[in-house]
C-alpha cells in the first residue's frame, strides 16, 4: 500500500525547480507563544509602546524574525521533506521587514543546486528561499543546504 505525504526525494529534484508553500497567518497566540517559549521575552516583542521610548515606531506586535523562519520551516517539513529529510546543514538567511500579528506569509522556492553524496541513497539540496508576506513583498531571504534520501529502489520495502 501507498503512503500518502511523503516528501520529496533529492532525485527528484532539479535545478531551477520552483514551487511554494501554503499561506499562513502569523496571529498574536503565535508571537505570544513563541517568546514565552524561547525566553525572546525583549522589549520589541512584548511592549506595544514599545514606540513611544524612542525605539521606533513598529506599527503593530511585531514578529520575531525567528519565528516567521521556523513557520516557514514547518510548512516546508510538512510539505516537501516528510521522511526524506536527514539534516539541516547550512542556513544564510537575511531579514529585511519586520512581520506583525495579521500578517500572512508564504515562501518561494528555488532548488539552486543537488548533488549525490558519496555515500548512501542520499543528496545534498540547496534551495532559495524568499519569504513573502500578503503584500508579496520579501519579508526574509535564506539559502539551505539539506541532505536528503534517495528515492527508494526499486523491490525494496521502502
Amino acid at each position: 500500500m501507498k503512503t500518502v505525504g511523503i516528501g520529496f526525494y533529492w532525485d527528484d529534484l532539479t535545478e531551477g525547480q520552483r514551487f511554494k508553500t501554503l499561506n499562513r497567518t502569523i496571529t498574536e497566540a503565535d508571537i505570544v507563544s513563541f517568546i514565552g517559549v524561547t525566553g525572546m521575552v525583549e522589549t520589541l516583542f512584548t511592549d506595544l509602546s514599545f514606540g513611544d521610548h524612542g525605539g521606533g515606531v513598529m506599527g503593530g506586535r511585531v514578529a520575531p524574525a525567528a519565528l516567521s523562519y521556523t513557520i516557514i520551516e514547518g510548512l516546508l517539513c510538512q510539505s516537501t521533506m516528510q521522511t526524506t529529510g536527514l539534516a539541516l546543514l547550512e542556513v544564510e538567511k537575511k531579514v529585511l521587514k519586520p512581520v506583525f500579528a495579521g500578517d500572512t506569509i508564504h515562501a518561494e522556492v528555488e532548488v539552486t543546486h543537488v548533488r549525490k553524496t558519496s555515500k548512501g541513497n542520499r543528496g545534498i539540496v540547496t534551495t532559495q528561499n524568499d519569504i513573502k508576506n500578503q503584500k508579496d513583498e520579501t519579508v526574509i531571504t535564506y539559502r539551505a543546504v539539506r541532505m536528503m534520501a534517495g528515492r527508494p529502489v526499486e523491490g525494496s520495502d521502502d
